[in-house]
């Protein structure tokens, strides 16, 4: 058999009927990215295939590490592009059973229309084909997302951001909608105090708000989400090594923001206490707005300090948490859904162990209301792997709803992951064709279309609402 052939991940006839007649028509939805708002706006092009495949992409850059690639072949500023690019082709052959080999060769077929299996004894073959195929006025951004279908684009934005991209994108007729996305992790993070206090300055000089207080603070985040509502944001999206949960009035939340404005250290009880009240308020706004709020949770950040020293955030040395979260997440849910105020909201976890107390959860906080309104997210990072997403799919399942999850998302950085949905579809169409095949849920079109269909795209407009 043909590596990645047509029906590579399809094992019986339903799955690839499902996946060829039902999934692969289906456009894409990406409601989580890392794409460059600026790249999409203006149309961008690319220069080369190691600066569109290698750059920012710290999930190569942590296997090329662990080839025993030297960091100035992956993040250096001397090497050539031509070098780092075969630093890459020497790294592939090493990754067989990763998804990374799957995905890296999915993308040269996809884009590039190239078959070759990626190794140093092909590396100058692909690299020519490849720039040949860049150096294209046609491959640009715009074409890049009408390629696959893209409906929808959810970027990763600071609440102080001017999304002066997104502006520009929304003034001409797109087929893809460019949505920012609320991230105010800088407003609740307090180890830093100097970067506290001066992001606390530009998120007044952006909201137009004289923050002076607790309650002006607020203030100004309210204006900056409804700043986000009108150009086109529908969701806020929040990175939490584990859930904070600390009962913080108004009177003491207004004594430690004095604190933090003083650039006086909080202990670790008011620290909570503020990352409480911070995630409640944007949840309420959220509410209020019909917006959907995501939780990345669980990921400990640069535990390597000789890396984290050298190099900087978001390079490819992050790890897994390993507490339990569920005595906390319950009371916070609970305090929000008690004022009736309580957000649609989706929570992916890098920790497997999490899935099943997650989902669990869940249940007890869908309202009967909102069609899946609690979502356990698609496998995420560490979990963005066939087992990790079959994981994710059949704890859904067990507990919940397969049939209004929300689909998948790249969560990437580069213009060339859309295939990553395409990985998942399969998978989908396997995992329910293999069911049908073996008796477990009835050989019905009529059912199981539509179950493709909403999962792929459909489920993610809806619930979206964009």
């Amino acid at each position: 058999m043909s590596y990645l052939n047509e029906n590579f991940l399809l094992s019986n006839a339903t799955a690839e009927r499902l996946y060829h007649e039902v999934a692969a028509h289906q456009p894409i939805f990406d409601y989580h990215t890392h794409l460059s708002p600026e790249e999409v706006a203006n149309n961008a092009t690319f220069g080369n295939l190691a600066d569109i495949w290698l750059g920012g992409d710290h999930y190569k850059w942590r296997a090329m590490r662990a080839a025993g690639e030297p960091e100035n072949l992956i993040t250096g500023k001397d090497a050539s592009p031509r070098e780092k690019f075969d630093a890459w082709a020497r790294t592939v052959p090493q990754l067989v059973r990763n998804p990374l080999h799957n995905w890296t060769h999915l993308e040269l077929k996809r884009y590039f229309d190239c078959d070759l299996v990626i190794s140093p004894a092909t590396a100058d073959e692909i690299w020519a084909l490849a720039n040949e195929r860049l150096g294209s006025p046609d491959f640009n951004t715009h074409n890049l997302l009408k390629k696959f279908d893209v409906r929808a684009v959810g970027t990763t934005d600071d609440p102080v951001d001017t999304l002066e991209h997104h502006i520009a994108f929304a003034k001409d007729e797109h087929p893809t909608k460019l949505c920012p996305t609320f991230r105010p992790d800088k407003a609740s993070i307090t180890a830093d105090l100097q970067g506290w206090n001066e992001w606390h300055q530009q998120l007044s000089e952006a909201s137009g708000v004289r923050i002076n207080s607790a309650e002006t603070y607020l203030e100004a985040l309210k204006v900056r989400h409804d700043y986000f509502h009108q150009h086109g944001g529908r969701f806020s999206d929040h990175d939490i090594n584990h859930f904070p949960y600390a009962k913080c009035s108004d009177h003491q939340a207004e004594g430690i923001y004095q604190k933090l404005v003083s650039e006086t250290a909080l202990n670790a009880h008011e620290a909570e206490q503020w990352w409480t009240y911070i995630l409640q308020h944007i949840a309420r706004l959220n509410s209020a707005r019909g917006w959907a709020m995501q939780f990345h949770i669980g990921v400990v950040r640069r535990p390597n300090t000789r890396i984290r020293e050298s190099l900087g955030a978001d390079t490819g040395h992050d790890s897994v948490y390993d507490d339990g979260i569920i005595t906390k997440m319950a009371p916070f849910l609970d305090s929000l859904d008690k004022e009736e105020a309580l957000p649609k909201c989706i929570f992916y976890h890098v920790n497997p162990a999490m899935l099943h107390p997650i989902a669990v959860l869940m249940g007890a906080f869908q309202d009967g209301k909102t069609p899946g309104k609690m979502q356990l997210g698609s496998g995420w990072w560490f979990l963005d792997t066939l087992p990790g997403m079959r994981e994710q799919i059949d704890t859904l399942s067990a507990v919940g709803l397969l049939s209004k999850f929300v689909g998948m998302l790249t969560d990437s950085r580069s213009f060339l992951s859309f295939p990553r949905h395409e990985y998942f579809r399969r998978l989908l169409c396997e995992i329910v064709g293999q069911d049908v095949e073996n008796g477990l849920i009835p050989n019905d079109k009529a059912l199981t279309d539509p179950l493709i269909k909403d999962i792929c795209y459909g489920n993610a407009k809806s619930y979206f609402n964009i």
